[in-house]
């Protein structure tokens, strides 16, 4: 089983970070103490969406697909954070 997610940064909440793993609190507590270069400047994060793919190979896929320019513009048409609490807000249409 392999989880997609998207971590949004407390410190700045339009930072966000796409990722792929098996365990996602494993994993997410390794950005918040600094072990990636990539997310340490803006910890901590939160979990902002994740998905579970029984089938690695889509879910390798559906990762390279949010890190494009498109799948960038998608998770900030459907997932874009809520203006006042900074937390992602799911959005209609």
């Amino acid at each position: 089983m392999k989880i997609v997610y998207v971590l949004q940064s407390l410190k700045r909440p339009r930072s966000t970070y796409v990722g792929i793993t098996e365990d996602l609190e494993r994993r997410l507590a390794e950005h918040n103490e600094g072990k990636s270069r990539s997310t340490a400047r803006y910890k901590p994060w939160m979990v902002a969406v994740s998905i579970r793919f029984a089938d690695e190979k889509m879910a390798e896929e559906f990762e390279r697909y949010l890190k494009s320019g498109s799948g960038r513009s998608f998770l900030k048409r459907h997932f874009r954070p809520s203006p006042d609490s900074g937390q992602p807000t799911r959005v209609n249409g």
